[in-house]
């Protein structure tokens, strides 16, 4: 039977309303009878689980709940929201796109994966350019699932005070195992740095040992992520503590004409050569591109010009990229 933390956890959901977590523990329960030995238990919770989640043979769409709104001093370490983006949304590489459905998929069946004591990929490394879709992902993850995003706010956890920054390090994790979210660690290279670096302090090597303990020993239905633009500045030993590494990348050619598209899609009287606009395009990244559209459309509508043109675009597009050449020479 249940334990008595799952039976209070249960009741504490319940009166809540956070039926994500309410699940999630019933989800748990199914799978320690499973391991018991007492399948048909198992099997009648999992299948009153399934109906309460479908009305008439159709899932039920649900807004996320208030309960995930961080309270007291998590609410200076997480900032929440609920996102309503789908990966169907994201333009990506097609294997790319293929390895953040399977893990989606996973996590839909996370209650038939831990009743056979396997569990879904949950612990998530992000590495690649800015504005390449990192942190989209995250939302989208959320998204799908019907579950919020808490962003992990780095200027409340670093701080100068020895020990201070593990101990809220650890509110973090016990929140992942109180209410079910995607938590993400943005610029993760800022607790992650290798501890051979020369400029290193001792407060920040503390907060990676703790950072290594923590998700090695965490023991949740939540998705973690951590997204850095420097890969190479990440600690070795935090490579083996994710379940999925996740490379995202500049565009290529054929994924540039998509985004310029669909950026552009809900205006009338676009003129555009997306071929000739995609070749000025070469090094831009998802979020340049978005950018650039929107200049090139805030343009006409200012000059009430009558369509937006291949010219207007690649103006754009070019003073996108002199301003990223611009930010890499002042770095």
């Amino acid at each position: 039977m249940a334990s008595a933390d799952q039976i209070k956890s249960l009741l504490k959901s319940h009166l809540d309303g956070d039926e994500e977590r309410f699940f999630s523990i019933a989800m748990q329960v199914a799978a320690n009878e499973a391991r018991k030995g007492h399948g048909k238990l198992a099997q009648e919770i999992r299948a009153l689980i399934d109906d309460a989640r479908t009305e008439g043979g159709a899932a039920v769409a649900r807004e996320p709940v208030s309960i995930a709104r961080p309270r007291g001093e998590l609410a200076e370490l997480l900032a929440v929201s609920h996102p309503k983006i789908k990966l169907a949304e994201m333009i990506l590489e097609k294997r790319l796109l293929n390895r953040l459905e399977r893990i989606i998929r996973e996590q839909r069946h996370i209650g038939k994966l831990m009743s056979h004591g396997l569990r879904p990929r949950q612990k998530l490394l992000l590495i690649g350019p800015p504005g390449c879709g990192k942190t989209m992902t995250a939302s989208a993850m959320a998204g799908e699932l019907g579950i919020p995003l808490f962003v992990v706010r780095l200027d409340g956890l670093i701080t100068k005070y020895m020990g201070e920054t593990s101990a809220k390090l650890r509110l973090i994790f016990d929140a992942m195992e109180q209410t079910r979210a995607v938590y993400l660690f943005d610029e993760f290279d800022s607790i992650g740095t290798h501890r051979g670096v020369t400029n290193d302090v001792g407060e920040i090597r503390r907060v990676l040992n703790s950072f290594l303990m923590f998700i090695e020993q965490v023991k949740t239905t939540s998705l973690v992520l951590a997204a850095t633009n420097h890969p190479q500045s990440l600690d070795a030993a935090l490579y083996r503590r994710f379940d999925d590494l996740l490379e995202y990348k500049l565009p290529s050619r054929l994924l540039i004409v998509k985004t310029l598209k669909a950026r552009l899609s809900g205006y009338e009287r676009v003129k555009v050569d997306f071929s000739e606009a995609a070749k000025a395009s070469a090094g831009l990244s998802f979020a340049d591109l978005a950018r650039a559209c929107e200049e090139a459309v805030k343009d006409r509508v200012i000059h009430e010009r009558d369509s937006l043109t291949t010219e207007a675009l690649v103006q754009a597009i070019n003073e996108r990229t002199s301003f990223q050449k611009d930010q890499a020479y002042s770095s």
